[in-house]
């Protein structure tokens, strides 16, 4: 994976996780315009996803980007709101990562 996928895919990352935090805060407190700033930051994380995809296929990019957004978005639920996922939960989460490296690994193979 080249460095430029790997900065649209952070940027991606960054902006999905903003978009879950502003949904979250949607989801308790309620507002029109928290609702519509979480829709606005999706579809920018969707055009984001895009140039991932240009550069590294539909399968690894979407594969990539939903282990990143898994743990940045565990991670700023266990630290902004408080969740605490069950030992289960980590344990898939784990795996997830396994798995996803596996889909990156390099080949070698040149296909």
């Amino acid at each position: 994976m080249s460095g430029t996928i790997l900065l649209w895919l952070v940027a991606s990352t960054t902006v999905f996780v903003g978009a879950n935090a502003v949904l979250k805060t949607y989801a308790v407190q309620g507002g029109a315009f928290l609702l519509l700033g979480a829709l606005a930051l999706f579809c920018l994380g969707n055009w984001l996803m895009v140039q991932v995809m240009r550069g590294g296929g539909l399968g690894v990019a979407i594969s990539l980007s939903a282990i990143f957004q898994l743990l940045a978005i565990t991670a700023m639920a266990m630290v902004v709101f408080g969740e605490r996922p069950t030992p289960v939960q980590l344990a898939g989460m784990a795996l997830g990562v396994v798995a996803v490296a596996l889909i990156a690994w390099p080949s070698g193979g040149g296909s």
